[in-house]
C-alpha cells in the first residue's frame, strides 16, 4: 500500500480541535471575550485547542467549519433561548434574546448528533441543547418558581469582583456525572433565572439542586457523549470534578476522532491507498 499524505491530520497525538461559539453577537463585535476565555482555558487544560465558532459568518461557512471540528462546548450566554423555539410566549422577565446565537448552536447540535461529535453544554448551551431536544425551559425561576432556591447573580458583567453563589446539588446513582463527581453530592456554582422545564427527548436528568430545579442532563439516545450542566465548571477554577469532567468530554472527542479517522481509512496521518 502507498501511503497519501492528507492536509487535515498530523496523527493521532494531534490536540483535537473543539469549536467554542462565542457567547452573544454583542460580544463578538465588541471583542469582549474575558468570559469566553474561561472555555478555552478549561479545553486546553483539557487537551484540546479550542477554535472560536463566529456567530457572524454565514450558514454554509459555518457548516464547513464545524464539519472540521471534532467536538463542541456550548458555552453560557447573558441572553435567553427565544421562547418560540419551544411553543411559549415571551416572559416578561426573559432577557434580551440573541437570535444569532441560538441559530448557531442548533447548526452545530444539528451537525454534532449526525456525525456522533461529543458535545458540552453549560448554563444557556444547557437550555438550547433541551429546545433541540424538543423540551421547554422554565423562563424565569424566581417568579415561575418563586419556592424555589436562589441560583445565583445571573451573568455578572465583566470586571465583576464579587464571587458566584453556590448551592448543593444530587447526582443520580449510576450517571456518568455521578462517576465524575466521585460523590452523590457536591456543591456547584449557579448563575442562572432560567432552567430545563420538561427534558427533551432522550436526555436524562442525572443532577437536582435542592428545590428541584434540573442542573444537568445526558443524552442517552445513542452511545455519544452528550452532557448539559447549568452550573459553570469553566470558573471552577481548581476544583478536581470540573478537570474530571472537561478531561472526560476531551477523551471523548479525541475517541471519536480516531474513530472517523479508522472508518475513513486514516492512520497515522495517512490515508491508506490501495
Amino acid at each position: 500500500m502507498t501511503p497519501t499524505t492528507t492536509t487535515g491530520r498530523t496523527g493521532t497525538a494531534e490536540r483535537p480541535q473543539v469549536g467554542i461559539p462565542w457567547r452573544t453577537s454583542q460580544e463578538e463585535r465588541d471583542g469582549t471575550r474575558q468570559k469566553l476565555d474561561y472555555y478555552f482555558a478549561a479545553v486546553r487544560k483539557a487537551g484540546a485547542e479550542p477554535v472560536e465558532v463566529s456567530l457572524r459568518q454565514p450558514a454554509n461557512q459555518l457548516q464547513e467549519q464545524v464539519a472540521g471540528l471534532d467536538g463542541f462546548v456550548l458555552p453560557g450566554s447573558p441572553a435567553d433561548v427565544d421562547p418560540a423555539r419551544y411553543g411559549a410566549d415571551k416572559h416578561q422577565k426573559t432577557n434580551e434574546l440573541d437570535d444569532i446565537r441560538d441559530s448557531t448552536d442548533l447548526a452545530i447540535l444539528k451537525h454534532a448528533f449526525r456525525a456522533s461529535k461529543p458535545v458540552l453544554a453549560i448554563c444557556y448551551g444547557c437550555q438550547i441543547l433541551n429546545v433541540y431536544r424538543n423540551g421547554t425551559l422554565v423562563q424565569d425561576i424566581p417568579s415561575e418558581r418563586p419556592k424555589s432556591g436562589k441560583h445565583g447573580h445571573t451573568d455578572l458583567p465583566p470586571g465583576e469582583s464579587r464571587p458566584d453563589a453556590e448551592h448543593s446539588a444530587t447526582f443520580s446513582a449510576g450517571s456518568r456525572l455521578a462517576s465524575l463527581n466521585q460523590a452523590a453530592e457536591a456543591i456547584i456554582n449557579t448563575s442562572h433565572h432560567q432552567a430545563i422545564d420538561r427534558p427533551g427527548s432522550d436526555l436524562r436528568v442525572t443532577v437536582k439542586a435542592g428545590d428541584g430545579t434540573i442542573e444537568g442532563v445526558e443524552w442517552t439516545g445513542d452511545s455519544n457523549w452528550v452532557v448539559g450542566v447549568q452550573w459553570h465548571p469553566e470558573r471552577m477554577v481548581g476544583d478536581a470534578f470540573s478537570e474530571r469532567l472537561f478531561a472526560d468530554f476531551v477523551a471523548a472527542v479525541r475517541r471519536a476522532r480516531e474513530a472517523r479517522d479508522v472508518s475513513r481509512g486514516v492512520h497515522g496521518g495517512v490515508v491508506q491507498k490501495a
